[in-house]
């Protein structure tokens, strides 16, 4: 049995609303990173970057992190742009869920091993299941869910959706 928890139209809301958060903490950052963690969280971040595009002037460059999210320990952390073009700049790392927190918090590591100026993080759902601690800077909602639950995003054509199932 599934639930859906966002429609289409509550989705885009939420990336219009996130994307102005991270152009205000921006404002005036001559270029900003979205980097967006393969699957989910690049298809969250490409939605992010289109939205920033339309209000301001700064530079959205996208990067995709790339990683095994069964075991990002053993696979590493690797992002499709080198790490001079996000040296010394903001970078905003994005995913679509924020569960355990084991995702976001080896991303989070790979990119403090370079000078940044900020690095804020980005999720669609926090899931409030984390066993690290890392925290989303932007959250489109929070659930307190059970661990036998499970958040499904789907991102189509025009028919984003986000289920809860058990």
């Amino acid at each position: 049995m599934s639930n859906r928890i966002l429609s289409h139209e509550q989705i885009q809301h939420k990336i219009k609303r996130i994307a102005y958060q991270i152009y205000e903490t921006n404002v005036d950052e001559p270029e900003i990173i979205i980097a967006g963690i393969e699957g989910g969280g690049l298809n969250f971040a490409k939605k992010i970057q289109a939205v920033l595009q339309k209000i301001t002037e700064a530079n959205i460059i996208l990067c995709k992190v790339i990683m095994d999210k069964s075991n990002p320990l053993a696979s590493g952390v690797k992002t499709s742009i080198p790490e001079s073009e996000y040296a010394n700049k903001s970078v905003v790392l994005v995913d679509d869920v924020l569960n355990s927190g084991t995702t976001l918090i080896y991303g989070v590591h790979h990119f403090l091993r370079v000078p940044l100026k900020q690095l804020k993080t980005a999720v669609l759902v926090n899931r409030n299941h984390k066993k690290y601690p890392v925290k989303a800077d932007y959250k489109g909602i929070s659930l307190s869910t059970s661990l036998q639950e499970h958040i499904n995003v789907e991102f189509k054509a025009k028919n984003d959706s986000v289920y809860l199932s058990e």
